[in-house]
């Protein structure tokens, strides 16, 4: 079976002195109950999986319920360690003052039990977090796989992974394109919001959620402003509806808005948003062409491959290697713009789709400092580009 870079960190901490709580977050269908399955095969110490899929919201007791079960199984055995993984854990209603009563005292009474927690619910996680459990967390953040990941597990090429993107339990349906696409959307896509949105966070207008993860999908790698989302959404409501609704989609880690890049933090979520899927299948399962015909359409393929290079990036800054955001200023545009400390580096792709040419120089002129990269055949080639690490750049 395929083990992803992060098996590796996730095992060495497990296997380290009990000093912090676990905290493995990521989209749905990227293999964060694989890797913890792995885990449990490679690991020697004792251990006990449980899942709250189908616990009751309100059922807090439950988390008090299996922690002890895992407290007496230990001292059954005669352990001296062992590791109680929860995964789904944002599901249970003020689970993280729970999981703080239940660490504070093994921690207080010297009880040598070790806490794995997973969620694909990012901003649920962290309200958690950061409400009751600051200081005893480390959080590792999975994100969808990449373009080497899914060669590796599956031989794709990169175009094959540019259209069909990173979910691997959808590798083998993509001969038939029509299943496939009902799988992204039905299996993937609605379960993703129904589960980690509507069912964990009041939303007044699921129809204009929905409506919304539709259109920027579509316009993935394109500015679109909140101003002219209203026109073409139905029962749009207002603009901070809007920047909300796209909030709770970037924690489910379906799409993003890019925001613009200023120099200024005050300044820099003032302009419109630019559309990022994290995960091209997403944007590929919502039109209604093919893989075929979308790659004899250069202008159309062009789109693909810019927002192929934008998902890379974008789960790279999910993980909080970097910031990532586009810049705009008159006729003058950069497609990608990401910063790491003082560090900056403006990127453009290059492809029939994208026509402008004096971006670059004109950030360079005004942000002295930045890098500039430029993906393009004859530079360095998107395909190649997906393979590198993009601290690279730096």
């Amino acid at each position: 079976m395929f083990e992803r870079s992060e098996l590796q960190l996730i095992k060495k901490r497990a296997n380290e002195p009990r000093r912090f709580i676990q905290v493995i977050s990521g989209p749905r269908q990227v293999g964060k109950t694989t890797l913890i399955n792995q885990l449990l095969e490679q690991i020697s110490m004792p251990a006990k999986y449980e899942a709250a899929d189908d616990v009751p919201a309100g059922n807090n007791v439950w988390i008090d319920q299996v922690w002890e079960a895992a407290r007496l199984k230990m001292k059954a055995e005669k352990s001296r360690q062992f590791l109680l993984v929860i995964d789904e854990i944002q599901k249970i209603r003020n689970w993280s003052e729970s999981v703080k009563k239940n660490w504070d005292y093994d921690t207080n009474n010297k009880i040598n039990l070790k806490v794995i927690l997973l969620g694909s619910s990012r901003l649920l996680l962290q309200q958690g977090l950061t409400e009751s459990l600051a200081g005893r967390f480390e959080n590792i953040i999975v994100g969808h796989w990449t373009f080497t990941e899914m060669h590796k597990a599956f031989g794709w090429d990169a175009e094959t992974y540019a259209w069909f993107g990173g979910y691997p339990g959808s590798a083998p349906l993509i001969d038939d394109e029509g299943r496939w696409k009902s799988y992204i959307r039905d299996s993937l896509v609605e379960t993703s919001i129904s589960k980690d949105i509507l069912m964990l966070t009041r939303i007044d207008k699921p129809a204009l959620l929905k409506n919304l993860f539709e259109l920027g999908s579509l316009y993935s790698g394109q500015v679109l402003s909140f101003t002219k989302m209203l026109g073409q959404l139905h029962d749009a409501g207002n603009t901070t509806t809007l920047s909300h609704y796209l909030g709770l989609l970037a924690s489910a880690g379906l799409i993003t808005g890019l925001d613009k890049y200023s120099g200024s933090p005050v300044k820099i979520r003032s302009g419109s948003p630019k559309f990022q899927v994290y995960n091209n299948a997403l944007l590929a399962a919502q039109g209604s062409k093919d893989f075929r015909t979308i790659k004899n359409d250069p202008v159309q393929w062009g789109r693909i491959v810019e927002s192929a290079v934008g998902a890379y990036l974008a789960n790279e800054a999910m993980k909080g290697r970097f910031s990532l955001y586009y810049w705009r200023e008159r006729n003058d545009e950069v497609d990608f713009i990401i910063e790491r400390g003082t560090s900056l580096t403006a990127i453009e792709v290059k492809s029939t789709f994208t026509h402008h040419t004096k971006g670059l120089a004109s950030f360079i002129k005004k942000f002295p400092g930045a890098k500039a990269v430029t993906i393009a055949d004859n530079t360095l080639p998107w395909y190649e580009f997906l393979r590198i690490d993009p601290l690279e750049l730096f």
